[in-house]
């Protein structure tokens, strides 16, 4: 077991990337089956390679001097199918430390056990945070049997990075294949942001239908982020452009949702909006660093 230490030049990167997923472990797995994996490639009409091996994703990365946040989702209680491993995600990121940041997964359906092994992960593996997916982990976040692991997670001083708003996968299919909306409403996050103020939360996505709901959070809770993930920059709500370039000009992150939107376009999408460039360099890196305590060329 080799712990992971980032090895990242804050200084030389352009942007950090906060959310982009592994979707294969290289040997044939792949977190989701054929049939999510086409919705999610429809629904997002996206041309580009869907499951890129973490290595690839490194490369991308650091051909463009950027850094970025790199999870898979543990749904393996829903889907009925084995998750990818977040053991090896973060010790291949050890070879990759100069471009990429593990965060692990767990299931929370798992109970005593995912408390256990979001210990173990943070411990002895070196992540930095955990990604949560509320509709496609079939879990309520703001249930009491779950903040034990919010406990837990507050304790080892990581971070807790939860999807919210609609979803991509299990779109246009009979029943959205059984995956439920209501439950990555950021609203049920926030019993968790307030119960647990030390634990700094990331909201992902523009969360739409609920993004004043984020927006509020954001601003009334000063451990909770959010994040621009899964959205180009053309369509976000016209209400979270102009609370991220004012008064949440702090609290916005920069997310692509690699592989279903490549950091290119969302970035090519970014330039177009009217955000002053201190501001501009606020949401592409200098809040992800802060976030994620990167200090300096070196932790």
């Amino acid at each position: 077991m080799t712990r992971y230490k980032p090895r990242i030049d804050v200084d030389a990167i352009t942007a950090l990337d906060i959310h982009t997923h592994i979707e294969t472990d290289g040997h044939g797995h792949f977190a989701l089956d054929q049939e999510l994996l086409d919705a999610s490639a429809k629904y997002f009409r996206g041309d580009q390679e869907r499951t890129p091996t973490l290595e690839r994703i490194a490369a991308i990365y650091r051909e463009r001097q950027m850094a970025a946040v790199v999870f898979t989702v543990d749904a393996g209680t829903f889907l009925g199918r084995p998750a990818l491993s977040s053991e090896e995600i973060a010790e291949a990121c050890t070879d990759h430390a100069d471009v990429l940041i593990p965060f692990g997964s767990v299931d929370p359906n798992h109970g005593t056990e995912a408390v256990k092994r979001a210990r173990r992960l943070a411990e002895k593996y070196g992540v930095r945070g955990f990604k949560f997916h509320p509709s496609l982990q079939a879990f309520d976040p703001s249930s009491r049997a779950h903040y034990p692991l919010w406990e837990a997670l507050e304790e080892l001083g990581v971070i807790a990075l939860f999807h919210t708003g609609q979803t991509g996968i299990g779109a246009g299919l009979p029943g959205g294949r059984g995956i439920k909306l209501r439950y990555s409403d950021p609203m049920l996050v926030d019993d968790v942001a307030a119960d647990f103020p030390r634990l700094d939360i990331v909201l992902a996505h523009p969360s739409v239908p609920w993004v004043d709901s984020s927006i509020s959070m954001a601003t009334h809770k000063g451990n909770v982020y959010l994040d621009l993930s899964g959205w180009s920059p053309k369509y976000f709500p016209p209400q979270l452009v102009r609370q991220a370039k004012t008064l949440l000009q702090d609290k916005v992150l920069f997310g692509s949702d690699l592989p279903v939107l490549m950091p290119d376009r969302w970035l090519s999408d970014f330039e177009k909006l009217e955000i002053p460039e201190p501001v501009r360099r606020k949401i592409l890196k200098e809040n992800a660093v802060r976030l994620l305590k990167l200090g300096g060329r070196d932790e």
